[in-house]
């Protein structure tokens, strides 16, 4: 659910970003564009693989694994809602 948020999030910022930085007029934007993706990878990472590194690692390998494909296939399920949302 976190990363719902966190998209949602950077999302509401990349639509509003004229209104919020003003017009890319030189490098910064396509710059600040990549380093949004840069840090979200990172944020969405961590959010994603985190707990179930650690419990891998802890020992409890099949919980991790479990955890993993539980959070992949809730993500794709909040996916497709949204998708069926927009389409109706």
């Amino acid at each position: 659910m976190g990363i719902v948020v966190y998209a949602s999030l950077v999302a509401f910022v990349m639509f509003n970003g004229e209104k919020f930085f003003g017009k890319a007029d030189d490098f910064t934007g396509p710059l600040m564009i990549l380093l949004l993706f840069v840090v979200s990878a990172v944020i969405t990472g961590s959010l994603f693989l985190g707990r179930p590194i650690y419990l891998y690692f802890e020992g409890l390998k099949k919980e991790a694994i479990k955890l993993f494909f539980y959070t992949l296939f809730s993500l794709l399920l909040i996916t497709l809602i949204i998708f069926a949302a927009k389409i109706l």
